[in-house]
């Protein structure tokens, strides 16, 4: 038998190994697949706790890095940034859910005996141009009902948060727990993912990094800058002797996080309160603050707590916020966000490969 016959008679046996090998691959693909989509579905329950404990690890690092430097030891470290962030959060929690319940409370029985003494009837007096308007709704709405609908919803909200302020605390003890191990366990945490995830060290860098900016930038150039912009449309309230000005500066700041929309929503009708009651001076001073400040707050402070960090453009920033919002509830902040950036990477991770093969 010469060479040539030798040679071709290998091919069967070689054939019969690669098909072995691929059905070896194929099954094991498999089961990684079967057993990373069972973890999925036991994770999805936890994903707000892991996503806000992943938000404050970022946010936190420094504070983390400073404390080892002067503790020595990462777990004393962590228990004493986890005491100092619980103290912060639950502290500002506290302070602002008892007033602002107060306040609720207190502007509901205030609209109630203005429906009832028919005060509301006033501001339509000193309008004609508007009365025909105050005429149909006395004659076609109930506003003592509604009145009354209103308030008893609020008081069911109330008490549906009193009782559900237990499941809530178990969903905050849960955030520390796993803030606690990723202040912890960080530098191991971030070794096993550049072991296990198949990049190369720059492009996990470069994720990783892509990452950190994203939660800094949704945090500090989102939720800080519409915290500043409730706190001053709020004062500008509570200098105006405006009712809730704590509500109403809350709701400004969360209405502030998602783009497109803003703290104008509520200062705008303000405005409007104020001239048909007869106050137009403090009309004009509501809006200039609430469309030179509070609107204009957001580019000053952008870019000073952001700085060079990565800033999405509007379009890209609604939908990763409100998809995100309405996928992973108020998790979806952070998780909407960092979703869209991790895409984002790994198609510039193939776009280059197939740039380099092309």
């Amino acid at each position: 038998m010469d060479t040539h016959e030798k040679s071709s008679a290998r091919p069967p046996y070689a054939t019969d190994a690669d098909s072995g090998a691929r059905l070896h691959a194929l099954v094991l693909l498999a089961l990684t697949a079967g057993a990373l989509y069972c973890c999925y579905l036991m994770t999805v329950p936890f994903l707000p706790a892991i996503a806000w404990a992943l938000a404050l690890a970022v946010l936190f690092a420094p504070l983390q890095r400073a404390l080892e430097s002067a503790v020595r030891h990462p777990g004393a470290a962590a228990a004493l940034s986890v005491l100092i962030i619980g103290v912060l959060g639950a502290g500002a929690t506290w302070f602002v859910a008892d007033r602002m319940l107060g306040e609720v409370l207190r502007g509901v029985e205030e609209v109630r005996g203005a429906i009832a003494s028919g005060e509301w009837r006033r501001v339509f007096g000193i309008h004609p141009l508007i009365a025909p308007a105050g005429a149909w709704i006395e004659r076609e709405v109930d506003l003592p009902g509604m009145a009354q609908t209103a308030a008893s919803w609020l008081t069911g909200t109330a008490t549906t948060f009193v009782r559900g302020s237990l499941v809530q605390l178990v969903g905050v003890v849960l955030i520390f727990y796993v803030l606690f191990y990723l202040l912890r366990d960080r530098v191991a945490a971030l070794a096993a993912l550049r072991r296990l995830l198949p990049l190369p060290r720059a492009d996990m860098d470069r994720l990783f990094d892509a990452v950190f900016a994203t939660v800094h930038a949704t945090v500090y150039g989102t939720l800080a800058v519409a915290a500043v912009q409730g706190a001053l449309g709020g004062l500008m309230f509570w200098w105006l002797d405006l009712p809730a000005p704590l509500l109403w500066g809350v709701v400004m700041g969360l209405l502030a996080v998602i783009p497109v929309l803003g703290a104008f929503i509520v200062w705008i009708p303000a405005a409007i309160y104020l001239v048909l009651t007869g106050h137009p001076g403090q009309a004009l001073l509501l809006a200039v603050w609430g469309g030179v400040i509070v609107g204009g707050i957001d580019n000053l402070l952008y870019p000073m707590l952001v700085g060079r960090r990565l800033k999405m453009h509007t379009i890209v920033a609604f939908v990763s916020i409100v998809g995100g919002l309405l996928v992973f509830g108020p998790s979806g902040l952070i998780l909407g966000p960092v979703s869209f950036t991790v895409a984002r990477v790994l198609l510039e991770v193939w776009h280059r490969r197939n740039t380099a093969t092309g």
